[in-house]
Protein backbone atom coordinates (compact mmCIF):
# COMPACT_ATOMS: atom_id res chain seq x y z
CA UNK A 1 0.00 0.00 0.00
CA UNK A 2 1.64 3.06 -0.92
CA UNK A 3 0.72 6.63 0.70
CA UNK A 4 0.69 9.51 -1.27
CA UNK A 5 3.32 11.60 0.41
CA UNK A 6 2.93 15.39 -0.15
CA UNK A 7 5.65 17.91 0.13
CA UNK A 8 6.02 21.67 0.00
CA UNK A 9 8.90 23.71 -2.26
CA UNK A 10 11.37 23.00 0.67
CA UNK A 11 11.15 19.59 1.30
CA UNK A 12 8.47 19.60 4.35
CA UNK A 13 6.15 16.86 4.30
CA UNK A 14 2.08 18.27 4.57
CA UNK A 15 -0.69 16.70 5.95
CA UNK A 16 -4.71 17.25 6.00
CA UNK A 17 -5.35 20.57 7.98
CA UNK A 18 -1.73 22.21 7.75
CA UNK A 19 -1.43 25.51 6.90
CA UNK A 20 1.25 27.03 4.53
CA UNK A 21 2.39 30.02 3.09
CA UNK A 22 2.26 31.73 -0.94
CA UNK A 23 5.70 32.05 -1.62
CA UNK A 24 5.19 33.51 -4.59
CA UNK A 25 2.04 35.71 -6.21
CA UNK A 26 -0.54 33.94 -8.38
CA UNK A 27 -3.49 34.57 -10.36
CA UNK A 28 -6.65 33.00 -9.96
CA UNK A 29 -7.67 31.62 -13.27
CA UNK A 30 -11.17 32.58 -13.43
CA UNK A 31 -11.51 34.71 -10.57
CA UNK A 32 -9.88 37.77 -11.80
CA UNK A 33 -7.89 37.59 -8.39
CA UNK A 34 -3.95 38.04 -7.15
CA UNK A 35 -3.28 35.41 -4.42
CA UNK A 36 -0.34 37.85 -3.00
CA UNK A 37 3.27 36.47 -1.44
CA UNK A 38 3.44 35.41 2.18
CA UNK A 39 -0.81 35.26 2.14
CA UNK A 40 -1.31 32.71 4.31
CA UNK A 41 -3.49 29.16 3.78
CA UNK A 42 -4.99 27.34 7.19
CA UNK A 43 -6.43 24.19 6.63
CA UNK A 44 -5.26 22.08 3.33
CA UNK A 45 -6.79 19.24 2.21
CA UNK A 46 -5.02 16.97 0.23
CA UNK A 47 -6.06 15.71 -3.18
CA UNK A 48 -5.15 12.57 -5.42
CA UNK A 49 -2.31 14.63 -6.67
CA UNK A 50 1.01 14.58 -4.90
CA UNK A 51 1.67 18.18 -6.44
CA UNK A 52 -2.11 19.38 -5.16
CA UNK A 53 -3.34 20.71 -2.39
CA UNK A 54 -6.80 22.04 -1.90
CA UNK A 55 -7.93 24.83 0.23
CA UNK A 56 -9.92 28.01 0.66
CA UNK A 57 -9.02 31.38 0.34
CA UNK A 58 -11.33 34.20 1.10
CA UNK A 59 -14.49 32.26 0.43
CA UNK A 60 -13.30 30.90 -2.75
CA UNK A 61 -12.08 26.93 -3.27
CA UNK A 62 -9.06 26.81 -5.16
CA UNK A 63 -6.38 23.98 -5.96
CA UNK A 64 -2.73 25.21 -5.13
CA UNK A 65 0.18 23.67 -6.94
CA UNK A 66 2.73 22.38 -3.58
CA UNK A 67 5.73 24.09 -5.49
CA UNK A 68 4.60 27.25 -4.26
CA UNK A 69 3.99 26.67 -0.93
CA UNK A 70 6.10 26.45 2.40
CA UNK A 71 4.47 25.31 5.93
CA UNK A 72 4.21 27.28 8.24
Amino acid sequence: MDELIVKDSNGNILKDGDSVTLIKSLKVKGGGVTLKQGTLVKKIRLTDNDEEVDCKVDGMSIVLRTEFLKKR
